[in-house]
């Protein structure tokens, strides 16, 4: 369950500070949210799929911790993206 080439560019896009930014907490925080919103999907219609649960539970923790980070960098930045990915704080 991985996104697609384009959904990935339109977040670089969206949070990144050029179109080859991909490795910035926010940008690999937005990736993480479109993952975890497909997954998230998926998991509605399947149930019982334990792997892909655990798969989740995975990508919710590296984002909490790349969360954690930039608001101990950069406060105003976590602030935005938190807002803009509606992410509980």
């Amino acid at each position: 369950m991985a996104i697609g080439k384009t959904e990935k560019q339109e977040v670089i896009k969206k949070f990144g500070k050029d179109g080859k930014d991909t490795g910035s907490a926010s940008v690999q925080i937005g990736i993480f949210s479109a993952r975890i919103n497909e997954i998230t999907e998926h998991l509605k219609m399947h149930k019982k799929d334990k792997h892909s649960r655990l798969g989740l539970i995975k990508l919710v923790s590296k984002r909490k911790k790349l969360l954690s980070y930039l608001k101990r960098t950069n406060g105003e930045q976590y602030g935005n993206i938190t807002k803009d990915l509606k992410i509980r704080v």
